[in-house]
C-alpha cells in the first residue's frame, strides 16, 4: 500500500457517513479518484458511481458501500440530554463508555455515553439486560435550550472517529465497515485502470447498506453490470470466543475471503480463485447457505439477474469501536479485483 493509498484510508477512516448521511465521505472519494477516473457521477440517491471505459458492451460492478453504523437524535431532555435511535444493528454494550460525536450543521459537537456508576446500581439493576433507549448523549449542555442551541433532531451521530496501527501491520478503527470496502473497490479501479480493459469497469461507493442495502439496489439498476463483485468486512474467527465450525477459519493477515454459496455465482468465484492462485495472492475460503446480509445479496437479483461474487476483508470486534483488519488484506483484495477486471472479456457466467 504506497503512501498516497494509505493517506486515503486514514481519511475515509475520519469522515462520518451515518447510513442516510454519506455526502461527506462521497466528497472525500470524488477528490481522491480526480486524477485517473474517466467519469464520475452521483446519483439522486448518493452513490458515487466511478467509471472507466463505460462505453464498452460488458461491464463489471464493483460495490463497497461507504455507511457505517451510527446514532440518530430522537429528543432533548429538559436537562439537556440526548436520546437517541439507532441507526443499524447496535449491541448497547458496545456505546458505554464511549466518546461520541454529534454532527450538525454548525460543525461537530462532542459527547459521551455512560450510565449510573456500579457503585450505585442496585443488585437488580447489575443484572438488567442494557438497551439503547435507555442509554443518553452528554454534550455538557446546561439545559435544553443550551443543547438545542447546537443540536436538532435528526441529527446523526457516531463513535468519536480516529484510526491507531497496531503490531504485524493490523490497525483498527470505528467504521472499519465497510470503509475497507470501498477503499478496495476504489484501488482496484484505480490499478486496473492502468492496464487495457475490454469491459466497461464501475466502481461504486454504495449508501445505505446498512439499512437494508438500499443503494445497492438503485445503484445497480442505474449500471445494469453483466458481473458484480461485492467487497464488504466478515468475522475473523482468529480471537477467542468466535464459533469456527459455522464461521470457519478467517484470520487477519490470511488474504481477502472468496466467498461459496448461493448468493455468488460459481463461475464469477472460480475465476477470484484462480486469479488468486495465478497471481500469487493469499486467500481465504468461506461459505454462505443463504443470501448474504451485503450488497451482494441486492446485486444478484438485480433486473433480470447478475453473475455476482462476493470478496470480503476479515474483522475483528465487529461493528465496536475498535474494529481490526490487515492492511495486507486490503492490498491483496484490490490486486484481486484489478486482476478480475484486467482478465474478464468474453466469460460465459451462465450456470
Amino acid at each position: 500500500m504506497d503512501t498516497r493509498s494509505r493517506d486515503f484510508l486514514q481519511q475515509l477512516l475520519l469522515t462520518p457517513s451515518p447510513s442516510g448521511y454519506e455526502r461527506a465521505i462521497q466528497d472525500v472519494v470524488r477528490e481522491y479518484v480526480a486524477e485517473f477516473a474517466e467519469h464520475v457521477e452521483s446519483d439522486v440517491h448518493g452513490n458515487l458511481i466511478v467509471s472507466q471505459n463505460r462505453n464498452a458492451q460488458r461491464r463489471l460492478m464493483l460495490a463497497g458501500h461507504c455507511d457505517q453504523i451510527g446514532l440518530i437524535v430522537s429528543q432533548i431532555d429538559a436537562e439537556g440530554f440526548i436520546y437517541t435511535q439507532t441507526i443499524g444493528g447496535w449491541d448497547p454494550v458496545q456505546l458505554i463508555g464511549q466518546r461520541m460525536t454529534v454532527w450538525t450543521s454548525g460543525g461537530s459537537v462532542p459527547g459521551v455515553i455512560a450510565r449510573k456508576p456500579i457503585h450505585l446500581l442496585n443488585e437488580e439493576e447489575r443484572k438488567a439486560k442494557i438497551t439503547t433507549d435507555e442509554l443518553w448523549i452528554d454534550i455538557g449542555a446546561r439545559d435544553q435550550e443550551d443543547a438545542a442551541s447546537v443540536v436538532r433532531i435528526g441529527d446523526p451521530v457516531t463513535l468519536e472517529l480516529g484510526y491507531r496501527e497496531l503490531r504485524n501491520n493490523l490497525a483498527n478503527a470505528p467504521g472499519m465497515d465497510n470503509r475497507t470496502g470501498l477503499w478496495v473497490v476504489i484501488e482496484a479501479l484505480r490499478r486496473a485502470a492502468a492496464n487495457s480493459l475490454d469491459c466497461g469497469l464501475f466502481a461504486v461507493s454504495t449508501v445505505q447498506e446498512e439499512i437494508g442495502l438500499r443503494g445497492a439496489k438503485t445503484s445497480a439498476f442505474g449500471v445494469d453490470p453483466d458481473v458484480a463483485i461485492a467487497v464488504d468486512v466478515t468475522h475473523a474467527t482468529d480471537c477467542p470466543t468466535i464459533d469456527k465450525r459455522q464461521q470457519g477459519e478467517i484470520t487477519l493477515g490470511g488474504g481477502p475471503v472468496i466467498y461459496r454459496g448461493p448468493n455468488m455465482n460459481h463461475g464469477v468465484t472460480e475465476k477470484l480463485i484462480r486469479l488468486s492462485e495465478e497471481n500469487s495472492l493469499a486467500f481465504q475460503l468461506a461459505a454462505s447457505g443463504r443470501a448474504t446480509p451485503n450488497d451482494a445479496n441486492a446485486l444478484q437479483i438485480s433486473r433480470a439477474g447478475v453473475a455476482t461474487g462476493l470478496v470480503s476483508i476479515p474483522n475483528r470486534y465487529m461493528h465496536s469501536a475498535v474494529e481490526t483488519v490487515s492492511l495486507d488484506d486490503l492490498d491483496r483484495a484490490a490486486d484481486l479485483l484489478a486482476a478480475f477486471a484486467t482478465d474478464l472479456r468474453d466469460d460465459d457466467f451462465t450456470p
